[in-house]
């Protein structure tokens, strides 16, 4: 393949960065990573990063992934993340990002429907044993092949990545790659179920610079998130931009609102990146830093949301519409939400030259459309057609333009989606699951002013019902949705 020096991969972002700047600091682990995953924090800089990065990519091709193969990836938010994506790329291999949310029902289902050759896990996260259930979920997918993973007492038949992260082994040459290859496959929900949503490299820069250009992100600067990577949007807005920038990326392993402010003060970040529930709730202390990047997993909430009080931090909004694209708009001095014009965005308002990420346009059908190169065309298209009609996405979203401004106004979520915070489902998996349980067991989804939904569940024998939920290896969502509610809530 011949390398496209006018698109560049995100491992060819990453390699630029280490030219000029091998010894800078590249990616800082949460503070309470031990914690989290049991092991200890790293910081690294690029030239470290760069060695791991290598190491890995050697592995996995070792291992006898060919190019082009899909790895799903499942871990939390730490330095291993990033590692793992970078190495997947630099070895020609296909990321498919597993949400931590999913259990074993969820993830057996993704790896048959994508084909994945291999998966890579964590030994536990939060005190789950991870580990475990990715082994339990490759084991039901006939093209798994090998399945890797990250911390101390993996399962047997896991095998170890640490000592690759960590060791000096030499970085060979990585291997020329092309923009437009697929890089990436995320998860939607539409009506008739899961769909894998492949894009490549430059769909993915794509996304990462309507949010970058638009912030008015430093070069240079430090990036905190709190926005876990295992969508689209969380890619887009952590790594790419990261890569974009070219400063230092911080994780943070959502969520400790004391370990967060900790972050905030003792690393001087200049951007923030986290679900808008969490911007919405930060204050002008100490440590606030001058950009906060906030991810709307239900954009028709955004004009309605609270004017930014903070002066001196500016607040970019990011819609997100499931895993078929994003755009993002900054607020001005008066904190209100700025107005969406339907047309081209992601060039900042002040430079007319900057590239354009993408367009927004409104169907005869009343929702809104989305068009451009980070828009996955082909994973949308209806039975039968090789893309939508006018080259364009249509979310589902529905939306009207204001008579006064012409500003595009996004008025409900897609029929018979929910969606709490990131994870999304069809209204008629609640009905499913509850028939599961027997007579008098109820599953509904109840709305939430920031999330979107909540989920409720009522049951003769709540303990009863959430056991067998979680034995059927549903998401904790749906499990903890039959909590006892006796005590106050």
């Amino acid at each position: 393949m011949v390398q496209n020096t006018a698109s560049p991969t995100l491992d060819g972002l990453f390699r630029r960065i280490l030219a000029r700047q091998p010894e800078a600091l590249a990616l800082i682990d949460p503070p309470d990573k031990t914690r989290v995953t049991g092991e200890p924090p790293l910081r690294l800089t690029f030239a470290q990063a760069d060695r791991a990065i290598a190491a890995l990519a050697a592995h996995f091709i070792a291992a006898g992934l060919p190019p082009h193969a899909i790895i799903a990836v499942q871990l939390p938010n730490t330095v291993e993340h990033a590692l793992t994506i970078l190495a997947a790329h630099r070895a020609g291999l296909v990321v498919a990002l597993m949400p931590q949310l999913w259990r074993h029902a969820d993830l057996a289902v993704a790896l048959n429907r994508i084909g994945a050759r291999a998966v890579v896990g964590c030994a536990r996260i939060d005190g789950v044993s991870h580990g475990d259930l990715i082994m339990n979920a490759a084991a039901e997918a006939f093209s798994v092949r090998h399945v890797f993973g990250f911390g101390s007492d993996l399962p047997a038949g896991m095998m170890p990545l640490d000592d690759l992260v960590t060791g000096d082994g030499a970085a060979a040459a990585p291997p020329p790659l092309d923009a437009r290859a697929a890089a990436l496959v995320s998860f939607d929900v539409a009506g008739d179920g899961l769909i894998a949503v492949p894009r490549t490299h430059l769909n993915l820069i794509s996304g990462g610079l309507a949010i970058f250009l638009e912030s008015g992100m430093a070069p240079g600067g430090t990036l905190l998130t709190a926005q876990c990577m295992g969508s689209f949007a969380g890619l887009a807005a952590t790594l790419a931009c990261w890569l974009l920038s070219g400063g230092t990326l911080a994780l943070h392993h959502p969520f400790d609102g004391e370990v967060l402010e900790q972050q905030l003060v003792e690393l001087k970040c200049d951007t923030l990146v986290c679900p808008a529930a969490l911007a919405m709730r930060l204050g002008g202390n100490e440590g606030t830093p001058r950009n906060v990047i906030a991810l709307w997993r239900t954009p028709e909430q955004v004009a309605s949301s609270p004017v930014w009080p903070h002066g001196q931090t500016r607040l970019t909004d990011v819609y997100v519409f499931g895993e078929a694209g994003l755009f993002s708009a900054r607020r001005a001095a008066d904190g209100a939400p700025a107005a969406i014009m339907p047309g081209p965005f992601g060039a900042p308002r002040d430079d007319a030259q900057s590239p354009v990420a993408g367009e927004a346009l409104l169907t005869e059908a009343g929702t809104l459309a989305l068009r451009g190169s980070m828009v996955p065309l082909a994973a949308y298209a209806p039975p039968g057609r090789s893309a939508p009609p006018a080259d364009h996405v249509d979310t589902g979203y529905a939306a009207r333009l204001d008579r006064a401004t012409g500003a595009v106004c996004i008025t409900a979520p897609p029929p018979g989606i929910m969606a709490v915070g990131g994870y999304r489902f069809r209204a008629d998996d609640l009905l499913a699951w509850a028939r599961r349980l027997g007579d008098g067991a109820m599953l509904t989804a109840l709305p939430d002013r920031l999330s979107g939904h909540r989920l409720a569940g009522r049951a003769d024998d709540n303990a009863g019902a959430r056991a067998a939920l979680a034995g059927l290896g549903l998401n904790p969502l749906m499990v903890e949705a039959f909590r006892d509610r006796d005590g106050p809530d």
